[in-house]
């Protein structure tokens, strides 16, 4: 039995960790860490929790949580894990961050986009992006996982074959992308409350994104190591959990909708969380919901040279908590499927 400390438990990603490890058969949570509800009762603060958690929320004493944990994910805002993490707790546990402080190699490029500095660049080298379909191989015995970003892993997913075989012109890449409210967190904003998002909808963050450089990053990989330059524009919507993406680009060269379907095919059909759709289908959101899937499809303009690829996935799940429990189970040796396979929700 694999035990589990969570710090930030009490987020939206902190509380859909909770729900899914209770229904994983192989983790025990034993540490729900929440700065904020110190001594108070976790089903207090999530009544779904009632009768299933009889625990407190505890502090973020990350030394002393390392001695009684196998793994650790912290669900904190930026900066928070990099003021934690030191090689004594790292000799003793794995730690898997749900915040940027590890994703971006260069700290120069995480200071500027997240404006705060770093406190703890030596172990930016060793931490291991954890998009487990892509980067499957460099998990397992990590000791430190940088979970991605929710809109960083619908785009990357939804372009990293295409890109990988150079079948599209990396210059043209934009990305357009649209999140439910929970992706801001549960922090009290009056851009999000209700009156605020209802029967609206925004672009924000434009040109500005954090999230920019973390799928330029993981992209030029794809594209043997070079780096490129692309255009994200994210936008609020008003529902509770999803993330669609629609990303353009113009092809390489004249191609069909077989060969780029086999493109995917190549990288995407032995991923049991990735749904490759029907020719002619468009992800949706409302079909993911809840579940740790990735519903990918594309279509070939003929007319313009160009390709729309389309995926959809649940930001606090396969976005954030579905896809930390993923890289646990492959750090920890166990069926990556486990305490996963939950179908998505609907209506």
């Amino acid at each position: 039995m694999v035990k589990v400390g969570i710090i930030g438990s009490t987020g939206y990603a902190g509380q859909e960790l909770v729900r899914l490890l209770l229904g994983h058969k192989d983790a025990e949570i034993v540490w729900y860490g929440s700065r904020s509800y110190i001594d108070q009762s976790y089903a207090s603060v999530y009544g779904n929790m009632f009768k299933l958690v009889d625990s407190k929320c505890l502090d973020d004493n990350m030394d002393e949580l390392s001695s009684a944990a196998d793994v650790i994910f912290t669900a904190t805002p930026q900066g928070l894990c990099a003021s934690l993490v030191n090689d004594e707790v790292l000799s003793k546990t794995k730690i898997i961050d749900l915040s940027a402080d590890f994703r971006i190699k260069d700290v120069s490029v995480y200071e500027k986009w997240y404006g705060i500095e770093h406190k703890s660049p030596q172990y930016i080298k060793e931490a291991v992006y954890g998009l487990c379909e892509i980067n499957r191989k460099d998990i397992p015995g990590a000791r430190l996982i940088a979970n991605p970003g929710c809109y960083t892993t619908c785009s990357i997913l939804s372009l990293y074959p295409l890109v990988k075989e150079r079948l599209i012109d990396v210059d043209t890449i934009v990305i357009d992308a649209k999140s439910g409210t929970s992706g801001a967190g549960r922090g009290a904003k009056v851009a999000n409350l209700f009156c605020e998002v209802n029967e609206s909808m925004k672009a924000y963050g434009v040109t500005t994104h954090r999230h920019t450089p973390e799928i330029e990053e993981q992209l030029g990989y794809a594209y043997e190591g070079k780096p490129l330059t692309l255009n994200f524009t994210p936008h609020l919507v008003p529902m509770n959990r999803g993330i669609l993406v629609t990303a353009y680009a113009k092809l390489t060269k004249k191609a069909d909708w077989d060969e780029l379907r086999a493109a995917y095919e190549k990288y995407y059909k032995d991923e049991f969380f990735i749904r490759l759709l029907d020719k002619g289908v468009c992800p949706e959101t409302r079909w993911v919901e809840g579940s740790n899937f990735t519903d990918i499809n594309f279509v070939v303009d003929e007319r313009t040279g160009r390709v729309v690829a389309m995926a959809a996935l649940d930001n606090l799940v396969k976005g954030a908590a579905g896809q930390a429990v993923q890289n646990m189970n492959l750090v920890m040796g166990i069926d990556e499927k486990e305490g996963l396979t939950m179908p998505p929700l609907f209506p």
